[in-house]
């Protein structure tokens, strides 16, 4: 691929290459990501919709009270092992691009290439198209309260946030990471808006629904491992600091103290969040509720129960940003490694945005939001993304055998990898025995990824419209 000489007058600059012109100022990624920003960025986009709408997977399987919280605090340490596990490649892999680089590393361009090829087809899209679809019913929701939002124009709402979120990533890092601590502030102030009443009423004395707790009647022990299973869903996220480590001020301070704080931050959230539930609510009005938080508000806050669906909205909104800020980054770097068109490793010269890796996800969400039915392409390919993530983990094993002198500024016991290692497996496991249909078909969607590693990357004759956008 010839990359594009740059000058002054180019808006996008190709990334890194020495070759190309010499401008007054070298255009770069720039590190603007301190702790705070590092912070926002994992406890933004872990903290979802879920936690206010349905918080209930985890009780409906666990069967008790007591039980749930149980399931929900383990579920944080696991998370919090996986989190360790990749605080220690961060700081070892100075590379921004989360699991796709560290199997690149560990196991080779052809496994890191299929990772990026689910990603960019199908998990990616569907994953943002799902948390937009959420803000665009839930920012809507006040204006037509009592009655229901109307399809299109929810779906006419979702396009105008996704396209929010893909400007405003284009635009500005620095805007991005303000807003993206603005709205994680907007949540802990949603979270602790319902802890602290529920708190409140507890030491009052208001605990007869935590009375029998753990009682062995209601406990499912079949139906655990799927409450495991919707825990660690609800704890996904951490990871995504590790998709910009080369944004990241300091990295081999920043990124293990930013997960950890964050890990602990979220632990304590969703834990406390379910305690006033309960503290509120009996298990029957959760597990029947549509909307948590909002059952939650009505009984406490009368009319203020109206201003929910908006706090969730922005929470929304939040998730998106930063995934996207970060998923943003990863097609970057598989760009700069030559396992994508070499445009998408182009930096806008003024704003020192990866533009066209930002809005590279923009048409495919758009056409799986109108088209597409997104809930069952999740369901296809939720199961892939704890196999790459077992996978780069396994990769930090190996490496401490086949790379033992690999500087390692932060370095964990190595139980904790393996234990979450297993643990990824074990999920893989549970969706292939749950749902072995669907994980067929998502299995059967990623093996596409072999043919096009060949055709697009070890194949010396491209099809001549790869050529071109390489040659872009």
């Amino acid at each position: 691929a010839v990359r594009t000489p740059s000058t002054q007058k180019d808006p996008l600059k190709s990334n890194g290459d020495p070759s190309a012109g010499a401008p007054e100022e070298k255009v770069e990624l720039r590190k603007k990501v301190t702790l705070l920003r590092g912070i926002s960025i994992i406890t933004g986009t872990i903290i979802g919709a879920g936690i206010f709408i349905s918080p209930k997977g985890i009780l409906k399987n666990s069967g008790s009270v007591g039980m749930s919280l149980v399931v929900w605090i383990a579920c944080g340490i696991l998370s919090l092992f996986g989190a360790l596990s990749y605080a220690e490649l961060g700081t070892s892999i100075k590379k921004s691009g989360g699991h796709y680089t560290y199997i690149l590393e560990a196991f080779g361009p052809q496994v890191a290439f299929m990772r990026m090829w689910v990603d960019m087809i199908a998990i990616r899209p569907a994953g943002l198209a799902v948390i937009a679809l959420a803000f665009g019913r839930y920012i809507l929701e006040p204006i037509f309260m009592p009655c229901g939002v109307p399809e299109i124009a929810i779906k006419l709402a979702t396009t105008i946030g996704l396209t929010a979120v893909m400007y405003l990533n284009s635009m500005s890092v620095s805007w991005t990471a303000r807003i993206q601590i603005f709205l994680t502030f907007s949540k802990l102030l949603t979270i602790a808006i319902i802890i602290v009443p529920g708190v409140y009423l507890l030491f009052k004395g208001e605990t007869k629904n935590f009375e029998n707790a753990f009682e062995v009647n209601t406990i499912h022990l079949s139906g655990l491992p799927l409450a495991f299973y919707s825990g660690m869903f609800a704890y996904a996220g951490w990871f995504y600091l590790n998709f910009v480590t080369e944004e990241v001020e300091n990295p081999e301070r920043t990124v293990p103290l930013a997960i950890c704080i964050s890990m602990v931050i979220v632990m304590i959230c969703y834990t406390m969040t379910n305690v006033a539930y309960y503290t509120v609510m009996s298990a029957e009005e959760l597990l029947a509720s549509d909307a948590v938080a909002v059952t939650f508000a009505e009984k406490l806050m009368g009319n203020f129960s109206v201003a929910v669906p908006v706090f969730v909205a922005l929470s929304c909104f939040g998730s998106m940003n930063g995934c996207l800020f970060a998923i943003s980054r990863m097609f970057f770097v598989a760009s700069r490694e030559g396992q994508l068109p070499e445009v998408l490793s182009m930096i806008h010269i003024r704003r020192h945005t990866p533009l066209p890796a930002v809005i590279v996800l923009y048409p495919i969400t758009l056409l799986i939001l109108f088209l597409g039915d997104i809930y069952s392409l999740l369901n296809f390919m939720s199961f892939l993304r704890w196999l790459f993530i077992g996978v780069a983990v396994i990769g930090l094993i190996y490496m401490r055998y086949t790379r033992p002198d690999m500087p390692r500024p932060f370095k964990v016991p190595i139980f904790i990898p393996a234990v979450f290692s297993l643990t990824c497996f074990f999920m893989v496991f549970l969706s292939l025995y749950s749902d072995p249909i669907n994980t067929g078909i998502g299995f059967a969607i990623s093996l596409t990824g072999i043919p096009a590693y060949y055709i697009f990357i070890h194949c010396e004759r491209k099809p001549k419209w790869f050529q071109k956008l390489s040659e872009t």
